[in-house]
């Protein structure tokens, strides 16, 4: 595999983990302006995307494939809470 294919698989196994943080962010940026305005946009998506990418690696290591359901699911659940952390959603 070159280097070029490498970034590339690596990018595409990423991908899923960068939309759903990002999209999420926005979203809450318009929904839950007040709140979601005591961190910067850049600190939710990068926190929720690094979160999104280990779930996509214990669902790889896990389910011994990529793109799995479960996975997919988990990723989604696990962006949610996260965002609901960093907005202080407990409180």
């Amino acid at each position: 595999m070159s280097p070029l294919q490498f970034l590339d698989h690596l990018l595409n196994f990423v991908a899923p983990a960068i939309v759903v943080a990002g999209l999420l962010a926005l979203g809450l940026r318009v929904t839950q302006r007040t709140r979601s305005l005591r961190v910067p946009l850049w600190k939710q998506v990068a926190i929720t995307t690094g979160a999104g990418v280990v779930t996509l690696l214990g669902g790889l290591v896990l389910t011994g494939h990529d793109g799995r359901m479960a996975t997919y699911a988990a990723l989604a659940l696990v962006a949610g809470t996260v965002q609901w952390a960093l907005l202080r959603g407990g409180r």
